[in-house]
């Protein structure tokens, strides 16, 4: 259809460009296909990129202070269980396991010498029940010469009233009469004497049973001394507690460590897993043995096969160093995050040993069909 121009001629109409009607189409059909395949994919997966990868790391402390002698590792360096990490200097330790053994051994001398004095007294206590036994039989004898002397005074008494015998004679009787009594009277006091010795002696022997009582008991202590002194020897030696990596040594030579100061860190190998911080919205979905599939970052377009793990029995926001308390004021919602492990499921896959603990990773959980 042609149209007139201002010059009394004809001008074409222009045509509308179908390639912008194309183009058009093309994106409205792309961007629909998109945004389905997104809603599509958004309702059989959850997904997240607050994840990083985890591992055990064992801090290397010293359990007793000390000097360093030797440092025996560096930087990044693989280890095995059991190798020496660093040596501190143990003289100081050496002297105090001399200390304990001389000690236990002089524990040891005194409950022979305690055991000894033991077997004296009971030798004593058998000597002075034996002499007391005997004085027992002096004793018997002394009473019936007493009874004895006693008779014959007692006829010589009656006889020497009618002048049958002489004076001397009378006198003779009495002398041995008094002889024997004063001789009971001195056995009666050896009796006496002999018991309290007896006594003594069994006391003394009560008292050595004791002492070895406290001797076994300080064998024990200084037995115990001893084991410390072993133990603390030991500890001057610091070794790998499993297979690992070492973290970067920042010890030196000459340094003084304290007990219990963290020096560096072993990063076990046996095993790797992924942190992934999901929002509490996206967990109603989430199972345990879930399949799930991990994109490292530094390891772009390699996905890993993973599966659900576990959860954590609290989120995030709560182990924190200072937790939120809602109740102390102003309260503004925030959507919690909850922890919730990862392990991969193909041990077999070669790019696990490039994983280093706290990479980022993205998540995808597939939690439908």
């Amino acid at each position: 259809m042609a149209t007139v121009n201002e010059n009394g001629g004809t001008a074409e109409k222009p045509k509308k460009s179908k390639v912008f009607l194309i183009i058009l189409i093309a994106l409205v059909v792309a961007g629909t296909w998109f945004g389905v395949s997104k809603w599509h994919h958004a309702k059989l997966h959850e997904e997240t990129d607050d994840a990083q990868i985890a591992a055990n790391i064992s801090p290397i402390i010293p359990r007793i202070s000390g000097y360093v002698r030797e440092v025996r590792v560096t930087d990044n360096q693989l280890v095995k269980k059991g190798d020496t990490l660093l040596v501190l200097d143990d003289r100081d330790e050496r002297i105090k396991l001399e200390q304990a053994e001389a000690a236990l051994a002089t524990a040891q001398s005194n409950l022979l010498s305690a055991k000894s004095s033991s077997v004296a007294a009971h030798s004593n206590i058998g000597t002075s029940e034996y002499a007391s036994l005997a004085i027992d039989g002096q004793i018997e004898r002394a009473k019936v010469s007493v009874w004895q002397t006693t008779q014959e005074f007692d006829r010589y008494a009656n006889l020497i009233k009618d002048h049958s015998v002489t004076q001397q004679q009378y006198e003779d009787k009495l002398a041995a009469k008094e002889l024997a009594e004063k001789q009971l009277v001195i056995l009666q006091q050896q009796k006496k004497q002999a018991s309290s010795a007896t006594n003594a002696v069994s006391t003394q022997a009560a008292s050595t049973e004791s002492q070895i009582s406290i001797a076994n008991a300080t064998i024990k202590q200084r037995q115990v001394d001893v084991d410390d002194a072993k133990l603390n020897l030991s500890y001057t030696v610091l070794t790998s507690p499993a297979d690992g990596m070492v973290s970067k040594v920042n010890v030196q030579v000459g340094q003084f460590l304290s007990a219990g100061q963290s020096i560096f860190s072993i990063v076990l190998d046996q095993s790797l897993w992924v942190i992934a911080n999901f929002k509490e919205t996206q967990l109603g979905k989430i199972k345990i043995g879930q399949p799930v599939e991990v994109e490292v970052d530094a390891l772009s377009g390699h996905v890993f096969q993973a599966t659900v793990g576990s959860f954590s029995p609290a989120t995030g926001a709560t182990f924190a160093l200072l937790p939120p308390d809602n109740a102390s004021g102003n309260f503004v919602k925030v959507v919690q995050r909850l922890p919730v492990k990862i392990e991969f499921s193909n041990p077999q896959d070669s790019l696990l040993g490039r994983l280093r603990a706290g990479m980022n990773v993205n998540v995808d959980v597939h939690i439908g069909n």
